[in-house]
């Protein structure tokens, strides 16, 4: 029954009567479920909604390929990828392996890096530094070719609602016009332009995070020998700041800074002026960038961890980046992405299934994605903290070493951390979780 189309359940259902009605009115635009957003979050569920039987259709703003940051996995993406059917295809890419994250001090000492496979002893322990414009690519083409209707180039600008129920979507094409498309729900993983959360006053900043972030690229950089050419490098600056540093194919390295923005622009605005300036502040990333040459322009963006208040409310759920956003440091951004995608589109294939698509069918998924965000937002924090240190957390509890290579390698989502965040807890202050996000609009 979960495996088949849904009309029927539709057209029979006390939930969905009125509003099958009104989206009958142009089988073209009518479906069971609308993606907004065709990135990680949104390929996957797409994926898993069409090979479910659901009628569904992608609404891209753009045309793929097109450029995206956030190119370092986790390794438990893996998991993700080999579910919705193309981890063959990112192992066959072009993509640099990588096998650790370290941790480079402002004088340049390096820390003993964290090997994955030291701990995890399953081929997932390998993971990829991505070129996000083909990696994006080949989600959204599997999902395609499993069934999903892509439409590119179509900008959804708002939702369509019957009273509180969201039934659906006003979107513009390329051309100009504008469309309405119906549908029992809709997921929003429009990424961070965050559509529902932002027309509906649901995004929260974090309290603590609100960082900055300027970036680029170099070409024929230093790379580490070894195991260590693909790791991702955090290089610490003054101010509670950091580097990232990720060895990327065709002897491109993507560098970029994370700071508070009152460092960052106290004494000046301009991007090239600040990052030139920062690279004298880590000798690290300073010897590895000298034999490199810096291509392409410099990117700035801010607002760097934020929530929505709500994870649903009756016709409509969130994914992605279009839910939650945290702070870069340790890479969580395209498996939360692929993660909340996946449990988002089977807590919908349940909803399609009783013909209940009210928020409270999502109350699960948004408590299970806000304790994994909870798990790693407690490690960010710590890592803020100049009180803290990876070393001296491994010289007073050397056994939860294991503990915190999960946590680094996105085993995050029903586990048991408080041994780790409790000894934590005795070198630094641990934030208590945010009071939003795990519940739907109330109806």
């Amino acid at each position: 029954m979960g495996d088949r189309p849904t009309s029927d359940l539709r057209a029979s259902s006390r939930f969905w009567r009125p509003n099958y009605e009104i989206m009958a009115r142009s089988s073209f635009n009518s479906y069971d479920a609308i993606i907004i957003g065709g990135g990680p979050s949104g390929a996957t569920a797409a994926n898993i909604l069409a090979q479910k039987g659901h009628r569904v259709v992608v609404l891209e703003k753009e045309r793929f390929p097109r450029y995206h940051v956030g190119e370092s996995l986790m390794p438990f993406c893996f998991f993700t990828l080999e579910r919705i059917g193309v981890l063959e295809e990112v192992k066959n890419s072009s993509f640099p392996h990588k096998f650790s994250v370290q941790f480079a001090r402002q004088n340049g000492s390096i820390s003993q890096p964290f090997y994955f496979f030291e701990h995890f002893d399953h081929e997932a322990s390998t993971t990829w530094q991505v070129l996000r414009s083909r990696f994006d690519s080949i989600l959204l083409d599997k999902a395609r070719s499993r069934g999903a209707e892509v439409r590119e180039q179509v900008a959804v600008r708002r939702l369509l609602k019957d009273g509180t129920r969201v039934i659906g979507v006003e979107a513009k094409t390329a051309n100009g016009n504008k469309e309405q498309i119906h549908a029992a729900v809709t997921i929003d993983a429009s990424g961070r332009n965050c559509l529902a959360a932002s027309k509906e006053g649901w995004r929260v900043r974090d309290p603590s995070l609100n960082k900055v972030s300027i970036w680029t690229y170099y070409e024929g950089a230093r790379r580490d020998p070894g195991l260590d050419a693909g790791a991702t490098t955090v290089a610490y600056l003054p101010e509670k700041g950091w580097f990232w540093y990720i060895p990327m194919a065709e002897n491109r390295v993507s560098v970029g800074i994370v700071a508070e923005r009152k460092y960052l622009f106290s004494k000046t605005r301009d991007p090239a002026e600040v990052f030139s300036r920062e690279i004298q502040n880590n000798l690290w990333i300073r010897d590895h960038l000298a034999i490199g040459k810096q291509a392409g322009r410099y990117w700035v963006t801010g607002e760097y961890s934020y929530r929505s208040r709500y994870c649903a409310c009756d016709g409509l759920v969130l994914t992605g980046d279009a839910f939650a956003f945290l702070d870069p440091v340790f890479s969580s951004g395209v498996y939360l992405a692929l993660k909340s995608g996946a449990l988002a589109a089977d807590a919908v294939d349940a909803a399609l299934t009783t013909g209940d698509c009210s928020g409270n069918r999502f109350s699960a998924y948004g408590q299970t994605i806000c304790e994994g965000i909870e798990n790693m937002r407690k490690l960010v924090y710590a890592f803020y903290d100049t009180n803290f240190s990876f070393g001296e957390l491994a010289r007073r509890h050397p056994k939860l070493r294991g503990e915190l290579t999960d946590c680094l390698i996105g085993d995050l989502l029903s586990r048991d951390y408080s041994e780790l965040f409790s000894a934590i807890g005795e070198l630094v202050e641990i934030p208590g979780p945010v009071d939003y996000g795990f519940r739907p609009f109330p109806a």
